[in-house]
């Protein structure tokens, strides 16, 4: 019989990229923060930036540096049109990407938007000891990912394995 493991709650900060939410309409970032604490987990801060790489990186980039914070998870900013730059803000701040994350996401959201997929430029990764999650703007996109994928690997139950178990590991050299 395997060993029961017990929830282990991390501190998680969510990003709402967007030149035109403000908190009182942010139903994506709402929906994130609806998903992580009813899961357990700790709502470490939440903030809106305008769709800017700077402005992007400069917030993941204070959140990645506090011990405190173990993931971020950025909604918007990820299409293709010229105002959207998460991707860009975002990946030379990894140390290592999670190229699964982008791709099992276009495979699970194809069930509901088909082709539409191909636009979404979803990534994951790791920079500092702490996961990053970058999702599409659209409230339906983040209930997805968390439902159906970062709920999962954020918990410590999750078997065969999860991030959750391997956060000890991550600054070994």
């Amino acid at each position: 019989m395997s060993e029961v493991r017990e929830f282990i709650p991390i501190n998680i900060a969510v990003l709402t990229v967007s030149d035109t939410r403000t908190e009182l309409d942010d139903v994506s970032g709402q929906t994130l923060v609806t998903g992580l604490t009813a899961a357990g987990h700790n709502l470490i801060d939440k903030k809106i930036v305008p769709d800017d790489i700077y402005q992007i990186r400069a917030a993941v980039s204070h959140w990645i540096a506090d011990p405190a914070v173990n993931a971020v998870i950025t909604t918007g900013g990820t299409g293709v049109t010229g105002r959207d730059g998460t991707p860009e803000a975002i990946q030379p701040l990894l140390d290592k990407v999670l190229d699964g994350f982008g791709e099992v996401f276009r495979m699970i959201s194809y069930q509901d938007i088909k082709s539409s997929t191909m636009q979404s430029r979803a990534i994951a990764g790791v920079a500092n000891a702490t996961y990053i999650f970058c999702v599409p703007g659209s409230s339906g996109a983040c209930r997805t990912a968390w439902e159906s994928l970062i709920k999962e690997q954020l918990d410590y139950r999750t078997r065969p394995c999860n991030l959750v178990q391997l956060m000890p590991r991550l600054l070994e050299k």
